[in-house]
C-alpha cells in the first residue's frame, strides 16, 4: 500500500513538472512570437506634382500595404522642396504628402529632412519671422522633429539632423537640445532594450570615399558633423540600427556592433530614373527577438520618358 502511495506521489510530481516545463516552453515560444514584426524604412520620397512622382509615390505605397509590415519609418525629404520655395509652393507640397500618406494602411512614423525646412534659401523671399520658418512648417504639419517609441521590446528614436545655418544654408548637426533629450530618454530605457535612430542626413557613409576618392573628407552637408558626440550617449546601451537617408545611396556599415544602413530613395534619381544603378526602392525590415534581416525592395516603378 505505502508502495502503491508512493508510486501515486511521484507520478504527481512527474505530472506537475512536465506541466511546469510546457508553460516555461511555451512561454519562451510565445515570448519570442511577440518579438516578431516587420517594417519598413523609406526615404527621399520628394514629392511633387510634377515628374508622375504622385503615381510613383502611390505605387511604392500600395506595394508596403501588400507587404503589410507592422509600421514605416520615413527618412525625410519627404517633399520637393521647402528649402528655397514660397510659402504656396511649400503648402502645396506639404498638402500633397499628407493627402498622399493617407493611403498607407498602418502607422507612419516621420523623419524630417533638410528639404522639409521652410524658407531659409535666400531666393525663397521668407522672412525670418514668417510663423511657419523654418523648422516650423513640418512641426505644424507633420509632427514632432523628434522623439521615440516602443514596439514589441524594441525602442525606436527619430531625430532631426538639420541645422539651420542662419546664412541660407543648413549642415548635418543634432542640436544641443535633442543631445539633453536623448539622456533623458536612455535614462528610463533598459541597458539591453535594442535600439533604432532614424535620421535623414548620416552619422557615417563611404559614399564620399567612394565617389571622390579615398582621402577625400565629407562635406558638412552629407554627414552629421557631431556624430561622434551622438553615438558616445548610447555607448552603454544596445543601440543595433541606424536608418539614414540624403545620399539616395544604399549602403549598409558594420561598426561596434551597429548598423549604418543608408537607405536608397523611393525616388531613386528624384523621380527621373535609377540613380548611378540603383532603382526606386525602400527597406522591408524584419526583426526577429534581438536580431534583424533587411532587403531593399524595388517596386517596379518605371520614370516617364523625357
Amino acid at each position: 500500500m505505502k508502495n502503491f502511495r508512493l508510486i501515486q506521489y511521484l507520478s504527481f510530481v512527474i505530472t506537475l513538472l512536465l506541466f511546469a516545463g510546457c508553460d516555461t516552453i511555451s512561454s519562451k515560444l510565445s515570448s519570442e512570437a511577440d518579438r516578431q514584426f516587420t517594417f519598413v524604412f523609406m526615404t527621399d520620397i520628394h514629392l511633387q506634382p510634377e515628374k508622375n512622382a504622385v503615381e510613383g509615390f502611390n505605387q511604392a505605397i500600395d506595394t508596403v500595404n501588400k507587404l503589410n509590415p507592422d509600421f514605416v519609418i520615413t527618412g525625410g525629404d519627404l517633399i520637393m522642396d521647402a528649402l528655397g520655395k514660397d510659402f504656396e509652393r511649400s503648402e502645396l507640397l506639404y498638402n500633397l504628402y499628407k493627402k498622399s500618406a493617407q493611403r498607407f494602411n498602418m502607422p507612419v512614423y516621420n523623419t524630417m529632412g533638410n528639404h522639409e525646412i521652410f524658407g531659409i534659401y535666400d531666393e525663397s523671399g521668407i522672412q525670418k519671422d514668417h510663423p511657419e520658418y523654418g523648422e516650423k512648417m513640418f512641426e505644424n504639419r507633420i509632427g514632432k522633429r523628434y522623439y521615440s517609441f516602443d514596439h514589441k521590446g524594441w525602442h525606436f528614436i527619430i531625430l532631426d539632423g538639420i541645422e539651420d545655418t542662419g546664412e541660407s544654408s543648413y549642415i548635418g548637426k543634432i542640436d544641443s537640445i535633442q543631445m539633453e533629450w536623448i539622456k533623458t530618454d536612455l535614462e528610463n530605457l533598459n541597458h539591453i532594450t535594442p535600439i533604432v535612430v532614424s535620421v535623414h542626413i548620416p552619422f557615417i557613409t563611404v559614399v564620399t570615399q567612394l565617389e571622390e576618392g579615398s582621402l577625400e573628407p565629407n562635406r558638412k552637408t552629407t554627414v552629421i558633423t557631431n556624430a561622434k558626440e551622438v553615438l558616445e550617449l548610447f555607448e552603454s546601451y544596445n543601440l543595433k540600427l541606424v536608418l539614414q537617408g540624403h545620399l539616395h545611396f544604399l549602403e549598409d556599415i558594420y561598426a561596434n556592433g551597429i548598423h549604418f544602413i543608408t537607405g536608397g530613395a523611393v525616388s531613386s534619381a528624384w523621380w527621373s530614373g535609377a540613380y548611378n544603378g540603383m532603382e526606386e526602392g525602400f527597406l522591408l525590415i524584419k526583426v526577429n527577438g534581438n536580431d534583424f534581416e533587411w532587403e531593399y525592395v524595388d517596386y517596379g516603378w518605371q520614370a516617364e520618358e523625357e
